[in-house]
């Protein structure tokens, strides 16, 4: 790259630091300007009892974008961590404002033709209240189901961050965040999860989000490695140790503990199926940690403090879409499933291909994702294979390559279109220097006799 051509990048990229700052001040005056709405559809009476289980298990999902900010940030090399764990902390502050001004409308608004919400439905949470919903949340206060649908509008693009740590211009994901949250997660949610979706209308099963979360942050995370290029530490083969494994595990205990709220919590109620859900839930992710380390041993490998974090959250990622549907046995045939192909696809990607997925976002949220669905079709109660019924697998067959396409080709023009507007990758200098000096000015730890000088040259 010419010398031109990079002081005409820095200059774009300086057009643009006054607009997000805009931004948000043009919603906080929406929010004193648009007034409150009387909800226009109500459903029976609220249920305290599950009102009380709803508000513990989004506070567990909440919790689950901090501790994937552990399990990141602990992967990656000491340069990088505490940008890592930005990239998802992150996602907390712009999510939740996105949410309330369009992407709960996009999601759960008034179905247009099973496409797509009305963007006015909700906007700015106008009409959304403490009455029930009689199609979104029969027992509970909308206002309850909104902020609990939040959570996972969250962690999905949290996700993603991982198949492009250590190289990613941050004010360049923010706005792809943006993108991706209104362009292919809200769509994808209202398809899958609206009572007038035209998946759901079709017989997908997605109890908590193996579709509309995994399967779109893994597909996105692949365009993204693929978009962005290599490391260039990657391209020169050097090993990539990681900064610290306790963070990993830590990351790993958070994210168990949270998902409970993510699955059981998709039931919408203090049920029997929420509690199905909940032991599925912890089952899958048992076997599935067991089953990383075990078939690592089989293949010649000590077993891993990181090898067993990894496949805990295969298991959890492939327990998802199906926790409500399937049994206790049959989750553990899930996890053992999910984290050997996992593995599998992990061992392959890095032996026989040259592709820089960072974390392995796309073997094993992806992967992951795309395994739990077809388990789903398999085992799902009274409409999987094992019940003799053969339309809802075939169904998930088909919706998975309809769903991988969307996401992949989607996401792939976002990256494409944010470059466009603010580059995506950093420099060879600053990815060099790590994000953490070039992109925050910060360390993990005191390095000051080592960073002074890097601060001083990238400030």
């Amino acid at each position: 790259m010419t010398l031109e051509q990079v002081r005409s990048k820095t200059e774009r990229i300086r057009e643009f630091t006054a607009l997000p700052f805009l931004l948000l001040a043009v919603v906080s005056v929406l929010g004193v300007v648009v007034r409150p709405a009387a909800q226009p559809i109500t459903g029976g009476p609220v249920n305290s009892g599950d009102v009380a289980w709803m508000l513990t298990a989004t506070g567990l999902v909440l919790l689950m974008t901090p501790g994937l900010s552990f399990f990141y940030g602990g992967m990656v090399r000491t340069k990088n961590v505490v940008s890592t764990m930005l990239q998802s902390f992150v996602t907390m502050g712009v999510i939740s404002i996105l949410w309330i001004v369009v992407g709960f409308s996009l999601a759960f608004g008034d179905s247009i033709n099973g496409l797509i919400g009305d963007p006015r439905t909700f906007f700015m949470f106008t009409r959304v209240g403490t009455l029930t919903h009689p199609g979104l949340a029969p027992t509970i206060p909308l206002l309850m189901f909104a902020l609990f649908q939040l959570k996972f509008a969250i962690i999905t693009p949290a996700l993603i961050t991982g198949s492009f740590a250590e190289r990613v211009r941050f004010s360049s994901y923010l706005l792809f965040m943006c993108l991706f949250s209104v362009v292919i997660y809200s769509p994808l949610a209202h398809w899958t999860w609206h009572p007038d979706g035209f998946l759901h209308k079709l017989g997908v099963l997605d109890f908590a989000g193996g579709t509309v979360v995994h399967m779109s942050a893994g597909f996105a995370a692949l365009a993204g490695a693929m978009t962005l290029g290599r490391r260039h530490v990657h391209r020169n083969g050097e090993a990539h140790t990681p900064a610290n494994i306790p963070f990993v595990i830590l990351g790993t205990g958070m994210l168990w503990f949270g998902w409970f709220g993510f699955n059981a919590g998709s039931a919408l109620s203090a049920s029997g199926q929420a509690a199905m859900a909940f032991a599925t839930t912890n089952t899958a992710s048992a076997a599935a940690a067991l089953a990383w380390i075990f078939f690592d041993r089989l293949r010649g490998h000590k077993p891993s403090a990181l090898g067993a974090c990894v496949g805990a959250v295969v298991g959890l990622v492939a327990i998802t879409p199906a926790a409500g549907f399937v049994s206790i046995g049959e989750s553990i045939f899930i996890g053992t499933v999910a984290s050997v192909v996992s593995n599998l696809c992990v061992h392959w990607k890095n032996k026989a291909s040259t592709l820089d997925d960072t974390l392995d976002v796309f073997p094993c949220h992806g992967v992951g994702g795309m395994v739990g669905m077809l388990m789903t079709g398999i085992f799902a109660k009274d409409v999987g294979l094992t019940s003799g019924a053969t339309q809802t697998f075939f169904v998930h067959c088909g919706a998975l390559f309809f769903v991988a396409a969307f996401s992949f080709g989607g996401s792939w023009l976002l990256y494409k279109l944010t470059d466009m507007i603010i580059p995506l990758r950093v420099s060879e200098e600053q990815e060099a220097v790590g994000l953490d000096i070039s992109q925050h000015g910060e360390v993990m730890q005191d390095m000051t006799p080592v960073a002074a000088p890097l601060l001083a040259r990238t400030a």
